[in-house]
């Protein structure tokens, strides 16, 4: 498009972001681990994040949130 938005060439794939919900082969990153995953890729210039409702049963968007929550602006 033609927005001027500059998104990174890397993303964040959430779909293990669980707070112990979700297909347990899948969903084993927990509230603090998505959290610093989520601190080293803003560091890395990563500000393209995969998610979707459907990732642990809709619990990776709330987990996302939380980590999220306080530096919104940085993204």
């Amino acid at each position: 498009g033609n927005t001027g938005l500059i998104v990174s060439r890397l993303a964040l794939g959430t779909m293990t972001f669980t707070s112990g919900g979700g297909n347990a082969a899948i969903a084993k990153t927990g509230p603090k681990d998505a959290d610093t995953m989520l601190g080293r890729a803003m560091e890395a210039g990563v500000n393209f994040i995969d998610t979707a409702d459907i990732y642990a049963n809709g619990e990776s968007e709330t987990v996302l949130g939380a980590a999220i929550k306080g530096r919104r602006d940085e993204l």
